[in-house]
């Protein structure tokens, strides 16, 4: 959310530039946020409750702009959690405050201590009606990668805007893979599934009822709790039965996911499905390879246009030690990125689970669950064949 068109006929600023200070925002800043943020926006406002709970919160950015003891404009940067991504959430000027350098002081600060807590990117949307402001972030060194329809409460659409704020260059073999948002709390794997099939056949359906009928065909029946989550051979012969050509890597021949389930009768179940799995791609053109998919093999498959579905361990991005699938879109010296196909409730949007940023020391710790170190993924070659449907005798 961005600050909107500014109003050209305001009155000239009463406050000289160099008298301007940068700080960060407090909570005895709230009234005078508040009335930045009533007063800049006529729709998608933060709420005083939101203003009050960024103040207090850590994973964040949150300065304001000050001349004579009076705050005049106010920016606050979101940071997500066992990423490398930071993004501007808000930006909002006095009409008092424009035309005076402020947007530039205060972006640029912004950026410096997003780049201090070891942030990469910076990414922002803007109403594409809101000149001033796309104005100054090209002016700044954003680049537009992306537009978002029908993103605002007035219906405008909204440029997506980065810059690389730690290093001068920006990753650019990133795939246009679509992103799909998981539709329950235990298909992951299917979703993240469904977004590499369509990147490599853009005619596949994104759609819960191919998201379930995945997870059924890849399920492990248990989990630590609640549903049971997707073997990786599960889904790779999931994605063989529907035209593609998948290898799995795997870096232990012994039964997943057994670690965190106490009843013996779940384990022999989930053991027998386990065996299944391996006889069925023993039977079938899927190749499972007993070794880690490392990061050498996952830039070579990126090299050749295929597409790594691949699991990690949640617990560097919210606190929890959960399994779960994500999609590699791309991959560079510094970086993997990754579609995420579950959103933060509280604070993150669907858009920044798009091509997310990881740095490769912390994905390589990311890449890796359990006690037993799992390290498993699926890689689809780009040779999409249409499946063979069988005619009833």
């Amino acid at each position: 959310m961005l600050n909107p068109d500014a109003d050209q006929n305001s009155a000239p600023l009463k406050i000289y530039p160099e008298k301007i200070i940068i700080r960060q925002a407090l909570p005895a800043d709230l009234e005078a946020i508040e009335q930045i943020e009533n007063t800049c926006f006529l729709g998608d406002r933060l709420s005083r409750r939101r203003l009050k709970h960024w103040l207090k919160a850590t994973n964040r950015i949150f300065l304001v702009a000050e001349a004579n003891h009076a705050v005049f404009g106010y920016g606050l940067v979101l940071l997500h959690q066992g990423t490398r991504l930071a993004r501007l959430y808000s930006l909002a000027i006095l009409p008092i405050g424009r035309k005076t350098g402020t947007g530039q002081i205060l972006l640029t600060a912004l950026e410096k201590s997003s780049a201090e807590r070891g942030r990469f990117f910076m990414r922002l949307e803007v109403s594409n009606k809101n000149t001033p402001a796309i104005t100054l972030y090209r002016n700044q060194g954003y680049w537009c990668f992306d537009e978002y329809r029908d993103y605002y409460e007035d219906h405008s659409d909204a440029l997506r805007m980065q810059k690389r704020i730690l290093r001068g260059t920006s990753v650019n073999n990133v795939r246009n893979a679509p992103w799909y948002q998981q539709t329950t709390e235990f298909t992951c794997g299917p979703a993240s599934l469904l977004m590499a099939m369509s990147t490599i056949e853009p005619s596949i359906a994104l759609s819960q009822t191919e998201e379930l009928d995945i997870w059924r065909e890849a399920t492990t029946i248990f989990m630590t709790s609640g549903h049971g989550g997707c073997h990786p051979i599960g889904l790779a012969l999931a994605a063989q039965k529907r035209g593609f050509t998948a290898s799995v890597y795997i870096n232990t021949d012994k039964p997943l996911f057994l670690e965190g389930v106490r009843s013996n009768h779940k384990k022999q179940i989930m053991s027998t499905v386990d065996e299944h799995f391996k006889q069925q791609a023993n039977a079938s053109a899927v190749v499972v390879n007993y070794e880690e998919l490392t990061q050498e093999l996952i830039q070579q498959a990126l090299a050749r246009e295929a597409i790594i579905v691949i699991l990690i361990s949640t617990y560097r991005m919210d606190g929890r030690k959960a399994p779960h699938w994500v999609l590699v879109t791309a991959m560079d010296e510094d970086c993997l990125y990754v579609h995420d196909p579950d959103p933060d409730e509280i604070s993150q949007d669907p858009l920044d689970c798009q091509h997310i940023p990881i740095a490769r020391e912390s994905f390589n710790q990311m890449a890796c669950f359990g006690r037993d170190r799992l390290r498993t993924g699926i890689i689809l070659e780009n040779n999409y064949r249409l499946p063979v449907l069988k005619t009833p005798a």
